[in-house]
Formats: C-alpha cells, structure tokens, sequence
C-alpha cells in the first residue's frame, strides 16, 4: 500500500499534462497535432526547466510503463476483425506492401545510418501502421528507452505535418477518386488525427473511407508487436560470445505478453460483439487518454539532451521511410486499376 502511494503524485502530474494537452488539442481548427504529441512535448519542455523530483519520479515512471500496457490493452475493444472485411482486400493489398516497406527496407536504412535496432523499428512501426499508438504498443515489448520512444514519436509526427498539407494537393494534381485517395491517405499517412485531417480535406466521402482503412491498419499492431517479442527474446538470448543461449530457460510470458494477449483478447470480444458501441466507445476514450497521460510522463523522463545524441541519422530514417511509403502506396494502387 505505501509503494502505491508513491506513485500517486507522479500519476496525478501525468494526468494534468495529459488534460491541459487535449486542451490545446481541442482549441486548434483541424486535428494538425494529436494530443499525445502535445503531451510528449510538454513533459520535455518541464524536464528542461526542471528535472522531476524524486516525489515525483516513482509515478511517472509506473505511468509511462505500466498505464500505458494497460491503455493498450483497452484500446483493444475498440478493435474489430470484422472492420477487416468491410473495407475488403483492396486496403490489405496496399498495407501488405507498405508494411513491407517499412520493416524491410526500414531495416537496411536503419543499418546504413548506424541506427540501434530498437529505434530504428519504432520509427517503422510508427510510420506503417499508426503513429504513437504502434511506438506505445511496441516500446514495452522491445524495452525501449523513453529517449528512444520521444525521438521515434517526434521523427514520424514531423512527416505527418508535411503529409497533411501536400496530400490533398497531390490527390487533386493526380486526379484520384474519393475511394483512392482514401485509400492513399489511410495507407500512407501515420497518425490517426493526421489521416482524418489530411482526408477530410479532400472531401467528407474521402475522410470516411481514410478513417475506415486506417482502423484496420490499426489491427496490424497484433502480429507486428509479437513478432518483435519474439526478436527481443532472441537479441536477449544471445551470449556474450554471439552464440545462442539456452532457450530453456526462457520464460513464455517474455515470448507474449500478457498485456498484448489481453489486447487481443480485448478485441476478439468486440468482434464478438459483447461490447455496446457505447462501452467500446468509452473504452477507447480511456483508453486514449492513459496513453496521453503516459506519453507526457514519458516526455517527463526525457532529457532533450540525451536525444541529440542521436543526431540527425532518425530523422533522415523517418524521412526516407515515410517518402518510400507514400511512394509504394500510390504505386500499388496503379496496378490495382484505381489511379
């Protein structure tokens, strides 16, 4: 009980920073910056006035590891397979392609800048399949540092500002339809409020179908997160000499998370339909609001300084990625009849 309540002030700080972001969010005209990317910035912004205190400290960090496993397991319910098959196999086409862009051609672009594997598959995730949600989905189950978390989040929220000006632009010079620039746009644009802004923008028929594409990308998170469990237990598994450890000793629950099997747990009841369009809807706004609250507590514990370490290399990689996606989306889309 009293370890408990040593989280509760670092808790409550996340959870103001978190409130005062959709604030901000919800005072700008068009969804241009999503509350989590406000959120992550302002906690980077307090920890370069001051660094958190060790009162603090405890609860930020339980909310930018444990809350935010929990926020993903109920953004589970807002899941459906069967969103799946309503947009049908067109969207999965192209996101089987861009998917493969991202991971494997990300992976040689991250070897070519000298890039650490786990910051160099976050900014993958984050630009093939849905910004934040996907580098919050992926960070736990590869242990990801926050630095590493805030740059992956900060390189693919910056080509989504780009994208949301030039994708209207570019869809009416090409002279896509409503169903092909949504489809584009759903594909190859990263973040949830970035393809509802980029697509409405285009026209309301456009958006509709944008959003629609982009929640069943959203699904993708489930094979991609155990799939780099299961690479993380390998890198982990290897001796100091480079060979393989025993596999013996590695323990099930490191090859699938627990919140992760929760998470699809979560969305194999919605698709079952025992969730209300009320209650699914309720949990995804929880859900949605935890993971704010732990991307500020994440911003938190990032020193702005350790980020530039780094240096440009992330952004280059995040550049490239996303230019290659909004390529290879348009592209499939030409041989598929629809441009």
């Amino acid at each position: 009980m009293k370890k408990t309540l040593t989280y509760i002030p670092g808790f409550i700080i996340a959870l103001l920073i978190a409130s005062f972001a959709r604030w901000i969010e919800s005072l700008l005209p068009l969804p241009l910056i999503g509350d989590s990317v406000i959120a992550l910035f302002i906690g980077m912004t307090i920890n370069q006035i001051r660094k958190p205190s060790k009162i603090i400290e405890a609860g930020l960090k339980f909310t930018s590891k444990k809350i935010l496993k929990f926020s993903i397991i109920l953004l589970g319910a807002s899941l459906s397979i069967g969103t799946i098959l309503n947009i049908g196999r067109l969207s999965l086409t192209v996101m089987l392609f861009t998917l493969l862009t991202c991971f494997g051609g990300g992976y040689f672009i991250g070897k070519w800048l000298g890039l650490d594997w786990k910051l160099s598959n976050m900014i993958s995730a984050g630009t093939g399949i849905c910004g934040g949600s996907a580098i919050a989905a992926m960070a736990p189950v590869i242990e990801a540092e926050d630095k590493d978390v805030a740059y992956a989040m900060s390189a693919t929220f910056l080509f989504d500002m780009a994208m949301i000006v030039l994708f209207p632009i570019m869809g009416r010079m090409i002279g896509l339809s409503d169903m092909a620039y949504g489809l584009w746009t759903g594909t190859a644009v990263n973040d949830t409020s970035s393809v509802v802004a980029a697509g409405y923008a285009f026209s309301e028929s456009a958006g509709d179908f944008a959003t629609m594409v982009k929640l069943t990308r959203t699904l993708s998170i489930i094979p991609v997160v155990l799939i780099f469990s299961l690479i993380n237990v390998h890198v982990n598994t290897k001796n100091t000499d480079g060979s393989i450890a025993n596999y013996n000793n590695v323990k099930i629950t490191s090859l699938f998370p627990w919140f992760i099997i929760a998470f699809v747990g979560m969305s194999l009841i919605n698709s079952l339909g025992f969730f209300s369009i009320a209650v699914s809807t309720g949990l995804k706004n929880i859900s949605k609001f935890l993971m704010v609250s732990a991307l500020a507590a994440i911003g938190m514990n990032t020193d702005f300084n350790e980020m530039k370490k780094s240096g440009i290399n992330p952004m280059i990689h995040g550049f490239i990625i996303s230019a290659l996606v909004v390529v290879v989306a348009i592209t499939v889309e030409y041989f598929m009849g629809l441009v």
